[in-house]
């Protein structure tokens, strides 16, 4: 294992020898809440203000940050981070709708970007969170995943289809 010394302490991965190749990222996650809130947020109505907007700025600002967040991840130059916003307006068995997010994470480096599209992923349902607590406090982050990675040895990876995580 790369990741630990000789000594077995973890350790951040000596990348230095790889080149360097288009890499991408694909994170998502649904929020599980009260459909009275779902409709709060499209309507605009939420007293915090623009939900989604800030959600977006969360995310970017959390793929931007993932090496102070994760301690062995490396520091990488973000070419673009994207972030879409679905509604899953089909209730669950707890009779609650949600939002999911889908966060894509681009760079040209020596290592995958993994990482900054789950922490974006993360930060943006919980930015969502943050801005509705106060009407909705049964609000759950349900079904984080990668769900694709392009580039670097191992090439492309993707999620087989969970019928539980699709909206």
């Amino acid at each position: 294992m790369t990741h630990f010394s000789e000594s077995g302490r973890a350790r951040m991965v000596d990348v230095s020898q790889k080149s360097s190749t288009p890499r991408e990222a694909v994170a998502s996650g649904i929020l599980r809440m009260q459909a009275s809130t779902l409709e709060r947020i499209r309507a605009g109505n939420i007293a915090k203000g623009d939900v989604l907007t800030v959600a977006d700025v969360a995310a970017v600002m959390a793929a931007k940050r993932t090496a102070e967040l994760i301690p062995m991840c490396h520091s990488l130059a973000l070419a673009g981070v994207e972030v879409v916003f679905t509604d899953v307006p089909m209730p669950d068995d707890h009779g609650c709708v949600g939002i999911k997010v889908h966060a894509v994470a681009r760079c040209v480096g020596q290592t995958g970007v993994e990482m900054e599209a789950l922490c974006a992923a993360s930060m943006a349902l919980l930015a969502i969170y943050d801005m509705c607590k106060s009407i909705d406090r049964g609000m759950r982050i349900e079904f984080i995943q990668l769900e694709e990675k392009r580039g670097g040895k191992s090439g492309l990876w993707q999620r087989d289809s969970l019928p539980m995580a699709e909206s």
